[in-house]
């Protein structure tokens, strides 16, 4: 009998990796459903096999930051990358069909390396850390666990989050790794998947590093973590300075207050050599946020005080003033239609005022089939969340687009914006100049390409309106002369003591120095 070949020889460690992302805003008007992980916004729609590294080569994306900083020392085994823009609960059909894919894709992974000898060396996961289902209030939690239960306890997991992640216990038991963003704008999502690499590297090699968690009394609203001022440029600046992967290094998420679950809020996570170091760096960094609560502070207008103080603004300064919707940002689960703000800039009378992106189909539709030049009685926005009211005024149409481009800004490089069909439109006033850019799709305005794409150039607006909280601040700073902060009602509520939070644990300050939730 002739003598059978030997089995190959594994010359680089297997990487199983798959993406799951969604945000949860419980509030939200709509739940995610598995066709919403399929739409292409901001980011592809889901990407599946070897279609995840080619969709997503060259982005920000964490996964994308892992693969290049593995690729050359690993075999990698991509599943699928999925992502849905933010909205309420994730539905259980969703949630059941995406974890049972990214399983099978590991069951499948494992397979196939003990037939080619040596089996898989770890999974690493992209997740964002807030994701609410219908079933789980720790989506991220429930997928470890069932990964954990068909994997077993000693093959290598590592994962990275979004900062505004609101870590579980659950997640830092199940997984051996956690990094999480450390920038609000999000410019370093792909630097976060880096760090990954090597912590994976000496997890696979048998390290085993203790890990503690530490988890805030008090919520951070959305608006107040900016990390570009303090105190959070401070607290990240520290702990990235005493950070040493793979052998001890914290991360710390603030949290996404509108999940509205018992695990929400900010969290610290410290992992060392031993319990001891890991419970002693832990104890230290929270110590130094538990001391900068009283920093925590934002002023917030009204849309009439806003409009005001911005066209007082304008008459002295250089560059565009900033008005900032931040309840109404669709990247925070909000529908990107009200228009408390909108009405403002037109009875406040401002001049050379653009609003972005006010997502209204209806409208949009409208407009194309008219074309540009077309004048025509609009319901602009209003038409969707729990008190719809549309701005019933006359407009012109001066601009339309497929809703395509290409992001220009650092945070979305390399990424394709889809907002379907857009039109710029000017509202017809006898005291106002404010255009309107409605799109057939919500897209967060954080990137001057969302404007000059339909032809309005940032730099020579005087006001800009923008449907964001802090990401705007990334690409528009530059430009600015001065950001407002605007409190118009929508459904990313960053007034927490009005919000009416439900599900938060028992005495956790609903703002930093403010008064305890209490279950009613």
């Amino acid at each position: 009998m002739p003598e059978m070949p030997p089995p190959p020889i594994k010359t680089k460690p297997r990487i199983v990796i798959a993406g799951f992302q969604h945000e949860t805003n419980r509030f939200g008007a709509t739940n995610a459903a598995f066709s919403d992980f399929e739409i292409a916004d901001s980011w592809p729609g889901i990407l599946y096999g070897d279609a995840v590294l080619e969709g997503l080569k060259g982005s920000t994306l964490p996964l994308w930051g892992f693969a290049d900083a593995a690729r050359d020392e690993a075999e990698l085994i991509p599943v699928l990358w999925c992502s849905a823009e933010p909205s309420s609960l994730v539905t259980d059909d969703a949630w059941h069909r995406i974890t049972a894919m990214i399983l099978s894709g590991i069951l499948t992974g494992i397979r196939a390396g003990i037939r080619d000898a040596g089996g898989i060396d770890g999974v690493y996961l992209d997740l964002h850390g807030a994701m609410v289902t219908e079933s789980h209030d720790d989506g991220e939690g429930a997928l470890l666990q069932l990964i954990r239960n068909e994997v077993g306890p000693d093959l290598p997991i590592a994962i990275s989050l979004d900062n505004h992640a609101n870590i579980s216990l659950a997640m830092v038991e199940l997984a051996n790794a956690i990094t999480v963003f450390r920038s609000y704008p999000h410019l370093d999502m792909d630097i976060t998947g880096a760090r990954v690499w090597p912590i994976m590297k000496a997890l696979i090699a048998g390290e085993r590093p203790a890990a503690a968690l530490r988890k805030t009394p008090f919520l951070i609203p959305l608006h107040e973590q900016f990390t570009g001022v303090e105190p959070l440029s401070r607290l990240y600046g520290e702990i990235a300075s005493i950070s040493n992967p793979p052998h001890y290094w914290a991360e710390l998420a603030t949290g996404f207050p509108a999940s509205d679950t018992a695990e929400t809020g900010p969290a610290i996570v410290a992992w060392a050599e031993d319990q001891h170091a890991a419970d002693t760096l832990a104890d230290h960094l929270m110590q130094l946020l538990l001391e900068a609560e009283p920093e925590f502070s934002s002023s917030i207008l009204s849309p009439d005080e806003a409009v005001a103080t911005a066209m007082a603004l304008t008459a002295s300064n250089d560059g565009p003033v900033i008005l900032a919707d931040i309840e109404d940002n669709p990247g925070a689960g909000a529908t990107s239609d009200t228009t408390g703000l909108l009405i403002a800039m037109v009875e406040g009378g401002a001049k050379n005022a653009v609003l972005a992106m006010l997502n209204d189909p209806e409208t949009a539709e409208e407009a194309h089939q008219r074309g540009v030049g077309a004048v025509f009685d609009a319901r602009l926005g209003g038409k969707s969340g729990p008190h719809p009211a549309p701005f019933e005024c006359r407009v012109k149409v001066d601009a339309l687009s497929d809703g395509r481009f290409d992001f220009s800004g650092e945070m979305y490089r390399g990424s394709t914006a889809d907002t379907g069909p857009s039109a710029l439109l000017s509202i017809i006033s006898d005291n106002a100049s404010v255009r309107v850019a409605v799109s057939s799709k919500r897209c967060q305005c954080l990137d001057q390409a969302v404007l000059t794409h339909i032809g309005v150039e940032p730099r020579h607006q005087r006001i800009i309106a923008v449907k964001s909280t802090v990401h705007f601040r990334a690409d528009f700073d530059p430009v600015a002369s001065q950001v407002i902060t605007v409190g118009s009602p929508g459904l990313n509520p960053c007034n927490h003591d009005t919000a009416g939070f439900t599900r938060l644990r028992e005495g956790i300050r609903l703002t930093p120095m403010g008064k305890p939730f209490i279950k009613q």
